[in-house]
């Protein structure tokens, strides 16, 4: 039981549990669900154009929270 326990109480996952990785990806879940409302809510091609802008900045953020769970 000891050797499981010392398996995952590593330095790499302790930096991969930080609470503020988990809140950049819900923030970029949030923002990218507000993309993807206002891609519904109106029909007009600059609505558009800034939904689709939306939601790709909120994957971007959503990913980057990602990529430091990865990397830790």
């Amino acid at each position: 039981m000891e050797n499981n326990e010392l398996k995952h109480n590593t330095e790499s996952m302790k930096a991969a549990n930080q609470p503020g990785i988990y809140k950049l990806i819900i923030f970029g879940v949030v923002v990218c669900m507000v993309g993807t409302y206002l891609r519904f809510a109106h029909d007009s091609w600059q609505m558009s154009l800034v939904s689709w802008i939306i939601l790709f900045v909120g994957a971007i953020i959503a990913i980057k929270g990602v990529f430091k769970i990865l990397d830790a």
